[in-house]
């Protein structure tokens, strides 16, 4: 019977991770979640999810749906790259005729093309090591196909040959998202604006290994329904990566007049940003959340200097993770456009950090100024009446559900 099942070539997704590896005796805790996402990703795709020694083995995935799955599986955390592979038993002649099979594929698109043979052979008693394997198998090669030849320096294709309890057959290597897989670091709640530096700082956070939350804050009417959809948009984008994310729709209307007419002018943005913070870490503490996120970069804008940063993270306890802070806009810019939020995040929409902006910023507060400032008007009835209005959606990559 097992003859039966290994003769056949069966194909295959061959999973490979890379941080994972150095995790020592947590190691078995990193891989089980990561074959917890990749089971998630692939809902609805039949499939099997087998683990050997350091590698990840999919199989069963209906041949129509194969492109479909290795597309979910790239925006995995995790996940360093994946190859589509051949499955067959240890007898050489079907190694040789995996070989074949894929060498065909590849010179299907360029006849011309250069190649090396790459073996690994974790089965010690195979009756020919890696590099006899090597070698045998490009002679064979060469002799079958005779518009190809060698380089064993830049091959652009590298044929490789996996000798395990089957021999595991690939020419092909997908780049993923790499990354810590997603619910291994944590739960932190990213504030999300509408704009192109925050969906990025959650993508990054999430990439580390971060359970995603998101708070928004609106301003009816001087915000309108488009941001808000705008907004919910970009989360549902980021959940292709990191899953389901919670957000929360905080109305922040009444905060944002109460502000600009009992505060110094100047001070209103950074006075707005503090009671923001505030307001997350309230949210943070009920969901879960052990840090808040956001996309500020040093600099970049008046209420983004080291000092106003510092006046911000004091109306909090909770760390602050800025992972974009040594970033330039167009780095930015350029990280949004492959992660798939870009084309969302410039549509015009303005949410309530770009109303009332005042003329003359303050770029240099003083933190004992700003909280003078701030006392001078009891906040604590509106704060408690936007917590209490705050809405509440799972978003997930397909449709948001109101809870």
């Amino acid at each position: 019977m097992e003859e039966l099942i290994t003769n056949k070539a069966e194909k295959v997704l061959l999973v490979r991770y890379a941080e994972i590896h150095l995790k020592g005796l947590n190691r078995p805790f990193f891989e089980q979640k990561l074959i917890e996402n990749i089971k998630l990703s692939l809902r609805g795709i039949p499939n099997r999810v087998d683990r050997e020694q350091g590698r990840i083995y999919i199989v069963g995935i209906p041949e129509e749906r194969f492109d479909e799955a290795v597309e979910r599986l790239k925006r995995v955390f995790g996940i360093h790259s994946i190859s589509p592979a051949l499955a067959v038993g240890k007898d050489w002649d079907l190694v040789c005729d995996a070989a074949y099979e894929l060498m065909e594929a590849q010179i299907a698109k360029k006849p011309d093309l250069s190649f090396k043979v790459f073996a690994r052979r974790s089965d010690k008693h195979y009756f020919m090591n890696s590099d006899q394997i090597n070698r045998e198998l490009g002679h064979l090669v060469l002799e079958r196909f005779p518009s190809v030849h060698v380089d064993i320096h830049k091959p652009e294709v590298s044929l490789s040959v996996e000798i395990r309890e089957k021999a595991y057959v690939y020419a092909e290597e997908i780049p993923c998202a790499n990354g810590m897989p997603v619910g291994t670091a944590g739960r932190a709640m990213l504030l999300i604006s509408g704009g192109i530096d925050s969906p990025v700082a959650g993508y990054m956070m999430a990439k580390r290994g971060i359970v995603l939350s998101a708070v928004h804050f609106y301003s009816y009417p001087y915000t309108s329904e488009r941001a808000r959809d705008k907004v919910v948009e970009l989360i549902r984008l980021l959940s292709t990566y990191a899953g389901n994310i919670r957000l929360h729709l905080v109305p922040f209307t009444d905060l944002q007049m109460a502000i600009y007419d009992n505060c110094p002018d100047k001070e209103t943005t950074i006075i707005m940003r503090r009671l923001m913070m505030e307001l997350a870490e309230r949210i943070a503490k009920e969901d879960g959340a052990k840090a808040l996120i956001t996309g500020e970069a040093l600099g970049q804008v008046a209420s983004q200097t080291l000092e106003s940063l510092c006046a911000t993270d004091d109306a909090v306890s909770m760390p602050v993770f800025r992972p974009l802070i040594g970033f330039d806009k167009d780095e930015i810019m350029d990280y949004s456009r492959r992660i798939g939020t870009y084309e969302t995040s410039i549509l015009p929409y303005e949410d309530c950090c770009t109303v009332f902006v005042p003329k003359h910023p303050v770029t240099r507060p003083v933190v004992e100024d700003i909280r003078a400032s701030e006392a001078s008007y009891d906040f604590s009835e509106l704060i408690e009446k936007a917590l209490a209005e705050t809405e509440v959606l799972v978003v997930k990559a397909s449709d948001p559900k109101l809870i």
